[in-house]
């Protein structure tokens, strides 16, 4: 089945109170096209990536009790799995979807990768300042940005990477939000649109691993 788009309905799972519940509809209803998207940009990925690069659909299986505030598709070289290596990610939560890259506590290499990025941040920063919408995020499920990487100076993007040593759960998460109120206009076109032209912009990070 190719990737149709997400509707008001698919937002509307997040607001579902219980478990059961919510965890039912995100895996009938919202994994589908997860599944599909991820499938329709593999290709691009790949292309962009220079190299093989792996869907993976966001199963919740350590969750029990406390239903996900969003889930995802994430994308990388690993055929076994994402959170072990530098990635890409389009969630969908309540009042938005989110297209990022995250560099996570679980990738052994992150103080390596944090030393390549201050070397390479200064030359990189004009082009990430000046694609359009691309921001920082404190965390990989908060919905809003806590900072547009246009407003940030070369110092600061540079001192971004001190968030991946900070502390033993240390994450980089950079990318764009695009509002439910937009999203559910979209077509599938929108979406790989979008998805792209973000993965494009952040790709030198994720060749940095």
């Amino acid at each position: 089945m190719g990737f149709e788009r997400f509707s008001a309905r698919d937002f509307q799972v997040f607001a579902i109170s219980g478990f059961q519940g919510r965890m039912g509809a995100i895996k009938s209803q919202v994994r589908p096209k997860l599944e599909a998207l991820g499938e329709a940009l593999l290709p691009e990925l790949a292309r962009l990536t220079g190299d093989e690069v792996f869907a993976h659909v966001a199963k919740h299986a350590r969750r029990t009790v406390n239903p996900p505030d969003d889930t995802w598709v994430a994308f990388g070289p690993g055929r076994r799995g994402y959170k072990k290596a530098p990635h890409f990610k389009v969630a969908i939560s309540r009042r938005a979807t989110r297209f990022l890259f995250e560099v996570g506590p679980e990738y052994a290499e992150k103080t390596r990768w944090a030393a390549a990025w201050k070397r390479q941040a200064p030359k990189l920063a004009p082009a990430l300042k000046q694609a359009r919408g691309l921001a920082w995020f404190r965390n990989e499920h908060d919905e809003e940005p806590a900072a547009l990487l246009a407003a940030l100076s070369t110092e600061a993007l540079v001192g971004l990477a001190d968030e991946l040593t900070r502390t033993r759960d240390g994450q980089l998460v950079l990318g764009r939000r695009a509002d439910e109120a937009e999203v559910v206009g979209w077509g599938p076109d929108d979406y790989r649109t979008l998805a792209v032209a973000t993965f494009k912009a952040l790709a030198p990070l994720y060749r940095l691993g």
